[in-house]
């Protein structure tokens, strides 16, 4: 079919009714076209345009632009739906960043994933309310003052005379936005002091406002690497072993002899992760207490070769972490996953540099996370895109297919599907 072909044709008659999804000049297979040259092949806006002039279809980088961006209420909304559905379908998730660049300023785009989907979300800053704001669903932040709030206040080491003030006037309490700023405007009247105590108290109850919400799913587990941002917001931490393996490639010994230690130790290092990894297709708790009495072994061993074993001494305070697996044998040992969800965001940045509008920010996170689940699920992103520009709906939405795929019996696909039409060439 060419693609000429694949624009709808309006009846000029008085009173026609135009076919669904045709809205202004072109059909939806352009407007699917379009956006899939963009989000799948990574092809700028310019080559969009001189693209379609190849085939004698004149189309502005402005009408390009809009496809891109603009009315894509129904796409953000089936992004919102992946991520519930995502997080709902493991009891851990992974999460890892990467930069991005909005109208020339620095950004962080956040990615958060497991086997059945990817999830895209950009803003200004990484640190923890930013990330605890994306796994609620960026619904309104609250904040408690419960029992939890506390013990992790006292583990961010808040000052006594703060700690005391709080659970004098805010205990078992749970505010808004705007009551929390004024609660700290009263035990810090001057604006300039307590900045990194405000933060603290501010993330304590968030936290503990997000474990016990009811109203989206809670992530049991997070599997990142060694990042702040990302600890304490999970009741469980999971920590990526290739992370922690890449300290050991980073020591440079000079000394035979501490050469000779390096190369055994990362071999047993490595050959402890092996075990780990044949305990996931077989896990008992035999074995886990086995490989736990193992892991403390290994990550005692002294070299007299210091670099390594102040590097050994660190990767032991993180046994809890590094095992996780042994309590989630479903747990991944690296994060891979996330890594390479950040890498497709990195390729987008690499050709296009940056979004210049929140619109194109949003679009760019939301296209890409129905792209990238699409794959993990098998699903073609150009046949999906058509069936929603289209507003023929007969495809299940990505959702969908990832309930079926993790509560298997849920019948999610319309018989009535029919191919969209094909991609030239």
């Amino acid at each position: 079919m060419s693609l000429a072909a694949m624009i709808p044709m309006a009846t000029s008659l008085r009173g026609g009714k135009l076919p669904s999804g045709v809205e202004g000049e072109f059909g939806p297979g352009i407007k699917s076209l379009v956006c899939t040259l963009k989000n799948v092949s990574n092809i700028t806006e310019p080559k969009i345009k001189e693209f379609f002039e190849n085939f004698g279809i004149y189309i502005s980088s402005a009408t390009i632009s809009r496809i891109l961006t603009k009315d894509n209420e129904p796409f953000h909304q089936e992004k919102a739906d992946i991520f519930q559905a995502g997080l709902s379908s493991t009891v851990y998730q992974q999460i890892d960043d990467t930069t991005a660049r909005v109208k020339g300023q620095n950004h962080y785009t956040q990615v958060v994933c497991n086997p059945y989907y990817t999830s895209y979300f950009t803003g200004p800053h990484k640190d923890r309310l930013s990330i605890l704001d994306i796994l609620q669903g960026d619904k309104a932040r609250s904040y408690y003052f419960n029992e939890e709030a506390f013990a992790l206040m006292k583990t961010f080491r808040l000052s006594k005379k703060v700690f005391a003030q709080l659970r004098e006037a805010a205990q078992n309490k749970i505010f808004t936005e705007d009551l929390m700023q004024k609660l700290l405007a009263s035990l810090f009247p001057n604006p300039g002091e307590g900045k990194n105590q405000r933060t603290r108290i501010m993330e304590a109850s968030a936290i503990a406002a997000y474990h016990n919400q009811t109203d989206f799913p809670v992530v049991e587990a997070l599997l990142s690497d060694d990042a702040p941002q990302y600890k304490q917001i999970t009741r469980e931490q999971g920590l990526c072993w290739v992370h922690d393996g890449r300290h050991y490639k980073k020591l440079r010994p000079v000394v035979p002899l501490h050469q000779q230690k390096l190369e055994e130790f990362k071999e047993q290092y490595w050959n402890y992760y092996r075990k780990l990894l044949q305990y996931k297709e077989n896990p008992t708790q035999e074995k886990a207490e086995k490989l736990s009495t193992e892991f403390d072994e290994l990550f005692s061993t002294q070299t007299n070769y210091q670099a390594l074993d102040d590097r050994i001494a660190k990767s032991k305070d993180k046994k809890s972490e590094l095992l996780l697996v042994l309590k989630y044998p479903e747990l991944p040992l690296h994060n891979n996953d996330a890594e390479l969800g950040a890498r497709a965001q990195v390729r987008k940045r690499d050709v296009s540099l940056h979004t210049m509008t929140e619109e194109g920010t949003k679009a760019n996170d939301t296209f890409l996370t129905i792209v990238q689940t699409a794959k993990k699920l098998g699903v073609r992103a150009y046949e999906y895109i058509y069936d929603r520009v289209s507003k023929n709906f007969h495809l299940p939405s990505l959702s969908s297919l990832i309930r079926e795929t993790t509560f298997p019996g849920i019948d999610c696909f319309d018989p009535s599907y029919q191919e969209a039409p094909a991609a030239p060439g």
